[in-house]
Formats: structure tokens, C-alpha cells, sequence
């Protein structure tokens, strides 16, 4: 009888441990929200909470998206470097993957979209957590000229709020003015700025390198401050 316990004792034990969680993911939303054209971004954090170095698999389950959209799991949080259906992570005791992104093309209707993923431990596939995406596609809204002259046509900037890129729409004229955009602190110090070459008609903004916070940009044509709107910066 006392052997019989025993051995219930010890399975129970290993079940136990089999079952204990080695990581947690947090940070994440389950519902976003894009337009039709742009990549949404639905960032999340995975914390290796057990005493040594794991390796966890993010593996693309299932999907439901329209015909002209793609999802992609983009390791380094700009989706410059992407993996379509699964990365494998390696993570230290303790330690927390901050830019994780996982990710999807909007295409070109509106509507909506899921995506589901599964992160397990790659040495026990019993540890893992179901993951449901969801994302709502929707027609981007007409956008109003923000300053019009003989010289430019300029909208504002999009999104704004923004976590990571936005971008502004432009149509230059001539040829024979210089155009830029300047970013400014709050302070009015000059960050960065962005030429507006005649033959395009669209720049990106950077604004993941700035920490949260109110910014303003400037249009400046010949080096001559002409319009300053507000952007703000999310994290």
C-alpha cells in the first residue's frame, strides 16, 4: 500500500512538473485595428520564468485573412527580417524578448482577420499557450490638405498617434523649391529631418527611435518654416 502511494506520489510529481509553466507571455492586446495598405503591428513580450535557458518555438497554427493579405512573425519588431510560420527564440533565465512582433499585411478590401499561434517549449511541448489574433481591416479615411500653395500640396500625418512609421502624403509642384520635413522635441530642438524629393509623393516618418511624447514637424520649403503640426508618439 505504502509503495502504491509512493509511486502515486512520484507520478503526480511529474505530471506536476511536466505541466509547470517555464514561460509567460504578456504585453499583448488580442484585438487591432488598420488600414487598408498598411502592416499592423500586434507587439508581445515572452519572460522565461523558470530557473534555466529555455528555447520556445512561436509557430503560426491557423489562420483566417482575405486573399491579398500575409501575416509574418518579425523578431526584431520592424519586419525588415520576417519568419511567415514559425521562430525559434532562445531565452536566458529571467530573460524577457521586448521586440517581438507578430504581424499583418492589410491588403486591399476592408474586413476582418484572425490569426492563432502557439509558443511552446521546444524540450516539452505540453508547456505552450494558444494565442488568437484578431484584426479589423478598415477603409483608410479621405485626408484633408493640413497647407496648400502654387508650390505644394501636403496632408497630414498618419496614424497619429504612432507607435513605430507614419507617413505623409505630398504632391510638390516644381522642382525648383527644396522641401523638407523637420522633427522637433518639444523643446523645439531639431531631431531629425526628411528631404521631399519632386518625383515622389509620399515620406516615411521614423518614430520608433523617439521615446513616447509629444513631437511637432515642420514643412519648411527653401529653408523657410511654412507649417508645424503636432505628432504624438506611443509606445
Amino acid at each position: 500500500m505504502k509503495k502504491t502511494l509512493l509511486l502515486a506520489f512520484v507520478l503526480l510529481l511529474f505530471t506536476i512538473t511536466l505541466q509547470a509553466q517555464s514561460f509567460e507571455v504578456v504585453g499583448y492586446s488580442e484585438n487591432h485595428k488598420g488600414y487598408i495598405g498598411e502592416l499592423i503591428k500586434a507587439p508581445l513580450q515572452i519572460k522565461n520564468t523558470s530557473g534555466k535557458a529555455i528555447t520556445v518555438i512561436v509557430r503560426k497554427e491557423e489562420t483566417q485573412i482575405g486573399s491579398t493579405q500575409k501575416s509574418f512573425i518579425c523578431p526584431d519588431g520592424n519586419c525588415e527580417t520576417t519568419h511567415p510560420d514559425d521562430l525559434t527564440i532562445r531565452l536566458e533565465p529571467g530573460q524577457t524578448i521586448q521586440n517581438l512582433v507578430l504581424a499583418l499585411e492589410a491588403g486591399l478590401v476592408p474586413g476582418y482577420s484572425t490569426l492563432k499561434y502557439v509558443i511552446f517549449n521546444k524540450s516539452n511541448h505540453l508547456d505552450s499557450f494558444g494565442l488568437e489574433l484578431n484584426f479589423s481591416v478598415e477603409e483608410k479615411p479621405v485626408k484633408n490638405d493640413i497647407y496648400s500653395s502654387r508650390f505644394i500640396t501636403i496632408h497630414d500625418v498618419y496614424p497619429n498617434p504612432v507607435s513605430d512609421f507614419a507617413h505623409i502624403d505630398y504632391r510638390l509642384l516644381t522642382d525648383r523649391v527644396k522641401a523638407k520635413i523637420v522633427i522637433h522635441n518639444i523643446l523645439g530642438s531639431a531631431l531629425t529631418e526628411y528631404e521631399l524629393p519632386y518625383l515622389d509623393n509620399k515620406v516615411k516618418i521614423r518614430a520608433d527611435e523617439f521615446t513616447a511624447g509629444i513631437y511637432f514637424y515642420t514643412l519648411y520649403l527653401d529653408n523657410e518654416g511654412v507649417m508645424t503640426r503636432k505628432l504624438i508618439v506611443k509606445r
